[in-house]
C-alpha cells in the first residue's frame, strides 16, 4: 500500500504508455499518484490524466520556478482556472531553483508568492521544488503574512538544521530516490528525524531512479517501493508499517476520502 506523491507522468517520455506505466504501479502496490505539472501544457495534461484514472491520479497544477520566465502574461491564469477542476489535488510545482538560471530570481521569487497566495484562496496544498536553495525558501515561507498553506519540500536534498526549520514551519518533507543512493548519507541522517506525521514518499518520475534501478530511465511509479524500503530501513520500521504511514500521509496532504 505505497502513495508516489510526486510524478511527471505528464511528461512526453509517458506520451505513449501511461496506461501500461500505471497498470505496473497498481501491480506493485500502489494505491495513488500525484501527477506534478511545471507549466501550462503539462498542468493540463494532468488535469487529462485526473479525469482518465480518477481517485488513482490526482493533478498539482503550476509553473515550475525554471519554467517562469519562458511563462506567457496569461499563463497564470490558465493555472487559476486549472485549479479548479475536480481532478486537481495541490498547486505547483512551485519554489526557488539556484541550480539553473533560466528564470532570475526575483521573478522566481513572484511566482513562487503567486502559487501560495492561490493556494490559500483554493485551500489546496503546496509542492515545493528547493533545487539548491533551501535556505531560500525557508526565508520566503518565513516571511509570509499570515498562515502558511500546507506544503511539502518534495525531493528533499536539505541538512539537518534545514529540515528542522521546515519541520517548525509546519512542511511536510519528502524523499525520492537520492535516499537510497551510496553517497547519500547525510540525507539518510535527515530521514531519521522526521516525525511519522510529516514523511512522504515519491519518486519524481521520469528522473531520480533510486537503488538498484539507479541508471535505468525511465524512472517510474513502481520503483517508489525501494525508497520505502530504504526509509524503513534507516528508520528501523517494518517496511509495511512505513507504507501504511506514508499512505496515510499522502492521503490527508492531498485531502483524499
Amino acid at each position: 500500500m505505497l502513495f508516489d506523491t510526486h510524478a511527471h507522468l505528464n511528461s512526453d517520455v509517458f506520451r505513449e504508455n501511461v496506461d501500461e506505466v500505471v497498470e505496473r504501479s497498481r501491480a506493485a502496490g500502489v494505491t495513488g499518484i500525484g501527477v506534478i505539472g511545471i507549466d501550462v501544457t503539462t498542468s493540463r495534461r494532468a488535469c487529462e490524466l485526473a479525469a482518465m484514472y480518477p481517485g488513482y491520479l490526482h493533478a498539482v497544477v503550476g509553473i515550475q520556478p525554471n519554467c517562469a520566465a519562458e511563462a506567457g502574461p496569461d499563463d497564470f491564469a490558465v493555472i487559476e482556472e486549472l485549479a479548479g477542476q475536480p481532478g486537481v489535488r495541490g498547486i505547483g510545482e512551485t519554489g526557488l531553483d539556484c541550480y539553473w538560471d533560466d528564470t532570475p530570481m526575483d521573478l522566481q521569487r513572484e511566482y513562487f508568492d503567486r502559487h501560495l497566495n492561490l493556494a490559500r484562496q483554493t485551500r489546496l496544498p503546496v509542492v515545493i521544488h528547493m533545487r539548491e536553495s533551501c535556505p531560500l525558501v525557508i526565508e520566503q515561507l518565513q516571511r509570509q503574512s499570515g498562515p502558511l498553506p500546507h506544503c511539502v519540500m518534495h525531493s528533499f536534498t536539505g541538512n539537518l538544521d534545514e529540515a528542522r526549520q521546515c519541520l517548525d514551519l509546519g512542511l511536510m518533507i519528502s524523499f525520492a530516490g537520492m535516499v537510497t543512493f551510496k553517497k547519500s548519507d547525510e540525507l539518510r541522517e535527515v530521514a531519521k528525524i522526521v516525525p511519522d506525521d510529516r514523511l512522504l514518499i515519491e519518486t519524481d518520475s521520469p528522473y531520480l531512479s533510486p537503488e538498484p534501478m539507479r541508471g535505468k530511465r525511465p524512472n517510474e511509479p513502481a520503483r517508489v517501493r525501494h525508497t520505502l524500503n530504504k526509509l524503513a530501513e534507516v528508520r528501523n520500521v517494518a517496511p509495511e508499517r512505513l507504507a501504511e504511514i506514508t499512505t496515510a500521509n499522502a492521503k490527508r496532504f492531498f485531502q483524499l476520502p
